[in-house]
């Protein structure tokens, strides 16, 4: 650990290498932890198969590629499967926990995960996989610093994507409906909004934005059908950093996670990156406790 922290005091290049390297990637976790606030903050449902979303969003989209599609018709292409499946999903099993504790969401799901875990592993295999497109990459400062094209695509499709979901939310009537639901179903159910439907719409979109960014990561990250957990432990705690319905924290938060991630890697190395992470969630999770705990006494 010495060693490498030397060696990033005697190459700044490399630190900035890494901190280009974490924000392309904190741009994915960005669009996933947006999906799981959306579903969080309007059906009350912590979705912990949000990983295993983006896991198979991503390994539809290889195997698309790999049948002869174009990436660009591969990333709507694993939305849209996601999105249907969202459906499905909530009317055999999510449409029960609406309106329950949510520690049955967190039981339900995670049994979700599982068992898409298992399916994806049956019917893609267990190991890793990329649709990689070849662009090639951009050299700066003498070839020190190294930025890979599809990884700056990624970036910009996933910005692109936050800001096209924002826009729903706020302009069309979906979204409107979704946002007054939201805020009061009680009232939104009595303006003549079906609650219900609006539930399994918001729970439908969180799964084709997953499918959309597990497909946009399969072309420039490795994939593997297990590797959804540590996309569920990213949203959730960039969810809890930045609250409900906070687009930009949420996109703070997930940028400034990438970086810390990228850093991490390297200098502990890279078989402690996801021990990095989750030591990172319960140092954020034992904060707000502190915090909230710390509020309580104060007003009362």
């Amino acid at each position: 650990m010495v060693s490498n922290l030397l060696i990033l005091h005697e190459a700044p290049a490399l630190g900035l290498q890494l901190v280009i390297d974490g924000l392309l990637i904190g741009a994915v976790f960005a669009l996933a932890a947006y999906g799981m606030a959306l579903v969080w903050g309007v059906a009350n449902i912590i979705n912990v198969a949000q990983g295993e979303f983006v896991m198979l969003g991503g390994l539809v989209a290889v195997y698309a590629a790999e049948q002869g599609a174009p990436v660009l018709l591969a990333v709507p292409l694993a939305a849209l499967c996601l999105y249907v499946l969202g459906w499905i999903l909530y009317y055999t099993i999510i449409v029960h926990l609406v309106g329950r504790d949510m520690f049955n969401s967190v039981l339900a799901t995670f049994g979700i995960a599982i068992v898409l875990q298992q399916l994806m592993a049956h019917v893609f295999g267990s190991a890793d996989r990329i649709a990689a497109s070849g662009l090639g990459s951009w050299f700066l400062f003498d070839g020190l610093v190294a930025i890979d094209k599809t990884k700056v695509l990624v970036f910009a499709a996933c910005i692109v994507l936050g800001v096209t979901l924002s826009v729903f939310l706020l302009r069309s009537r979906q979204g409107q409906a979704i946002r007054a639901v939201a805020q009061k179903p009680e009232a939104a159910s009595v303006l003549g909004i079906d609650t219900k439907r609006v539930y399994g719409l918001t729970y439908a979109v969180n799964a084709a934005i997953c499918g959309a960014a597990g497909a946009l990561a399969a072309t420039a990250y490795t994939i593997h059908p297990y590797g959804g957990l540590s996309y569920t432990i990213r949203s959730f705690m960039i969810v809890v950093v930045a609250g409900l319905g906070n687009l930009g924290g949420v996109i703070w938060a997930a940028l400034s996670l990438g970086v810390a991630e990228s850093f991490a890697g390297f200098i502990f190395g890279a078989q402690y990156q996801i021990a990095f992470v989750f030591t990172l969630l319960v140092a954020v999770l034992v904060f707000r406790n502190w915090r909230l705990k710390r509020q309580r006494r104060y007003l009362a």
